[in-house]
Order: structure tokens, then sequence, then C-alpha cells
């Protein structure tokens, strides 16, 4: 006779254990999940350095998390819908915005574990701002559309509920001076949007970002152990590109971050200086969890 069946107790908590184990596995099962719909925006391109300058609206790019209101409903770019409190989607207008959820420079980590929070917390929220920069389908070109975003911010009189600032540069000169001032003052960049554009969405050549570095994304494979001071701890992270290239990334992890590093199949975002004649990155740094918001 097996040892557990004269301990009902055991049998009847193995029992529960596996019913449990069964109950999750089929919440989680694919079957059960519905894919939510990204919803389609403007992406921006790389500036090239070979444009008019002049004829683009600059703005300061936001360390923040995009999100973009359909008149309805908030969601992130993923399509899942931001958990805000419902005093801060009652007080948006019926014209659907787009832009960035932010805290502040600096601040990209405390801003997503805010609002990723299902259940939204009041006091963290009023910290957040919603800082637009797009109005999704409406007429007009971008510098219409400058207008009109800020008309419908200072008719809403909502501290939370701001126009991103654009403002114009007369030439590249000018450009990398701005960013080097944006950069030095803790800022990612900067963002330009080309004046006549009309709304569109998908990659766009009428949006350019620009920075002091090249960033990307690639996904953990792989834990490295750690050497020296590191012993005990990740040394790095083994990353796979999406054409199945590998390298290792170790430059920018926080010991924190190597005591509970980001799991196998964790999407990265890293910087890099630029691409060896291979096309891997050089020297790249860990930047931060693409978390699927």
């Amino acid at each position: 006779m097996p040892a557990d069946s004269r301990h009902p107790r055991k049998l009847l908590r193995r029992f529960l254990d596996l019913l449990f184990t069964l109950i999750v596995s089929a919440a989680v099962s694919p079957a059960f999940v519905v894919a939510a719909e990204s919803p389609a925006l403007i992406l921006a391109e790389r500036y090239r350095g070979d444009i008019d300058v002049s004829r683009y609206w600059v703005s300061e790019k936001l360390d923040g998390v995009r999100a973009s209101w359909d008149g309805k409903n908030l969601r992130f770019r993923s399509g899942n819908p931001a958990p805000a409190p419902k005093w801060f989607l009652d007080a948006l207008s019926r014209q659907p915005l787009d832009g960035e959820l932010w805290l502040g420079r600096g601040t990209f980590d405390q801003l997503s574990a805010i609002v990723r929070r299902q259940l939204p917390d009041d006091a963290e929220w009023r910290r957040v701002r919603y800082m637009i920069f797009e109005l999704p389908n409406a007429p007009g070109s971008f510098t219409d559309r400058v207008e009109q975003i800020k008309a419908i911010t200072a008719a809403a009189n909502l501290p939370w509920l701001q126009a991103v600032p654009q403002f114009r540069l007369p030439d590249a000169v000018a450009l990398q001076k701005k960013l080097r001032d944006i950069v030095r003052s803790g800022g990612e960049g900067l963002m330009l949007h080309r004046d006549d554009a009309v709304y569109e969405t998908g990659r766009s050549s009428a949006l350019l970002k620009v920075t002091p570095w090249q960033d990307a994304e690639a996904t953990v494979v792989a834990h490295l152990p750690g050497q020296g001071k590191y012993i005990g701890m990740v040394g790095a992270l083994r990353m796979e590109l999406p054409d199945g290239r590998r390298f290792a990334l170790g430059s920018g992890l926080t010991d924190a971050l190597r005591r509970n590093p980001p799991p196998a199949g964790a999407l990265i975002t890293y910087r890099y200086r630029e691409l060896t004649p291979n096309g891997m990155p050089r020297f790249p740094r860990y930047l931060r969890v693409r978390e699927p918001l």
C-alpha cells in the first residue's frame, strides 16, 4: 500500500495542488488568450543629416510610455488597455490623442511600475503627465495639428494633460547644439516632424528621431555567470538578434539586475555606438526591458 494512502490530508493536498496547476495552466493557455490589436500609429525613422531642418518642428524625445486615446479607451502601443484611474480617463476629450505617459527625465522605471499596476494608485497617477504630440486622423498639416493640440490642452486646463513643446531650428548645426544641451540635461534626444506632413501611420520619414547613439532590441536567451566581484551573479546576458546572431550584453547592468536578471525570452532595448563590419552592435549597453505593456 502506498505510504500516502494512509494520510488522507496529504492525498487531499496533492489533489488540490494538481487542480490548481491545471486551472492556472488553462488560464494562461494560448487557447484562452485573445491577442490585443495594436493601434495604428506613426513610427519614427532615424535622422540621417541630409534634410532641411528648418522644414521640421522639433521636440524633446521623451523617455516615457507611449499611449493612444481613441476617444473612449487609452491603450499602450501593444494594444493592451492602460489601467489608468477613472478620473484620468473621464477628463479626456472625444478627440483621439497620441502621446507619452511621462514622469520626467530619467524616471522610466518608476513610470513603468505605476502604469503597469492593474489596480491604479491615485496618488501615483497624479504624478503622471500625458504629453500629447499627435492627433490621429486629424486633417491638415502637422503645423495645423500643433495648433489644435495647443487648443485642446489649453481648453482642458488640466495639469497632467499637456502639449509636447514644439519649436523650430534653422539648420543642422543648431540641431546638434540643441541635442547636446538636451542630453547634458538628462534628456533622451530630439524628435523632428515635417511641418507639412498629413497624418499617416507606420514607419515614416515625416517623423525622425535624433539621438547621440543607436538603439535596437534583442531577446535574452541565456545568463552568463559573473566573475570576480560578480561571482554568484550574472556577468552578462546572452542576447539574440532577430536574424539569429548572438552577442553578450553586460555593460549597463546594475548589481540589482545582475542578482535578478531579465528572464530568458525577455525583449531588451539596448544602445550601441555603431555597427561592426559584420553588422554586430559595437559597445552595446543595456537600457531597459521592453515590457509588453
